[in-house]
């Protein structure tokens, strides 16, 4: 491509080349089963399916491309934000589907108006890179995608990298490498600058835990499930029988609560368990090395990294005091019933 001329279609071209060729390129990939990645995601609640279909899913393929917005999930946020800063295309790794992803309202109206193309990149990215395993002190040396004989129920099964040899190490690796302190840091401020101390925020409440056993247990080799997945307590206890080696449970992305059956059977069986990052940093674990390798297909096109800092702040600190009286004003007036 010429040096600045880059297109909505060179993009795809990277997109197409990083995956091995999982892209959808044209209609026709939408359609038979052609593409194994273009999935439908379902629980079987009227009107809220979703397909997925890796590749551009709005935009001018010919439309000139100098800046992108990397996004986790689409949202109206991420939209404005895009097109107060003049980007040209946003790409999130999380499926969109149209008007869930774009404020309620249509995508297409929405995105044209700010000239802005989307393309989405989501199981047709997973699995290119070791990073979950890596970043929580394993290497796998086992990984399937469908356990149990379940499509989409992950295990990895690692041995722990040199140095990380305890389950404390681990939260150490995890808290230093997904900048906690920065986080508890900025939440900190934001309490401050806001006058009050209830603030919390996702990425400092849902950070690495150990549910059994204490931070000096070793950890040699880790069974990492994704409980999200459908992984059961049987199936921990097969897997624990495949390699009873095992010493720790790690479940990741999606996390347990303590008392949950795969807890009390990693408990039975003897086990560690540890919740490691949440979903909430993915856009660490999976967009930033994604920027990276984008960084060095499109040298010229400015990348900026759309991270959404989600908190939880009291009805009665949330706005400005003119802000709370008219809250009030329209609830009483209009929303509360006699």
């Amino acid at each position: 491509m010429a040096e600045g001329q880059t297109t909505v279609n060179d993009v795809l071209e990277v997109l197409d080349r990083m995956t091995g060729g999982r892209v959808v390129r044209g209609i026709d990939g939408l359609f038979g089963g052609k593409n194994r990645f273009v999935v439908t995601k379902t629980s079987h609640i009227p009107g809220k399916a979703v397909v997925e279909t890796p590749g551009l899913v709005y935009g001018n393929p010919e439309a000139r491309v100098r800046k992108i917005a990397l996004c986790m999930t689409l949202t109206e946020s991420n939209i404005e934000l895009a097109g107060a800063m003049g980007m040209d295309l946003i790409i999130a790794h999380h499926p969109i589907a149209d008007a869930a992803n774009s404020g309620g309202v249509p995508l297409k109206g929405y995105l044209e108006l700010y000239g802005l193309a989307a393309m989405e990149l989501h199981e047709a990215f997973h699995g290119l890179h070791p990073g979950l395993a890596y970043l929580h002190g394993h290497a796998a040396f086992r990984t399937e995608i469908a356990y149990g004989g379940v499509p989409g129920n992950i295990l990895f099964v690692g041995r722990a990298l040199e140095g990380v040899n305890t389950l404390g190490r681990m939260l150490d690796r995890l808290a230093d490498l997904m900048g906690y302190r920065t986080e508890e840091k900025l939440l900190a401020a934001e309490c401050e600058v806001r006058g009050c101390t209830e603030i919390m925020e996702t990425s400092v409440a849902a950070q690495g835990k150990i549910l059994v056993g204490r931070p000096d247990d070793p950890m040699r080799t880790v069974l990492h499930i994704f409980p999200h997945t459908g992984f059961t307590p049987a199936q921990l206890e097969q897997a624990k029988r495949e390699h009873p080696e095992a010493d720790t449970v790690l479940a990741t992305i999606s996390r347990v609560r303590p008392g949950h059956p795969l807890v009390e059977k990693a408990r039975e069986l003897g086990m560690n368990f540890v919740v490691g990052n949440s979903h909430a940093v993915e856009i660490l674990e999976n967009w930033m090395p994604f920027a990276k390798a984008l960084q060095h297909y499109l040298p010229d096109v400015e990348l900026r990294i759309f991270r959404e800092r989600v908190s939880a702040i009291p009805v009665e600190s949330t706005g400005t005091p003119a802000i709370e009286a008219y809250a009030q004003q329209m609830a009483g007036g209009y929303l509360i019933k006699s």
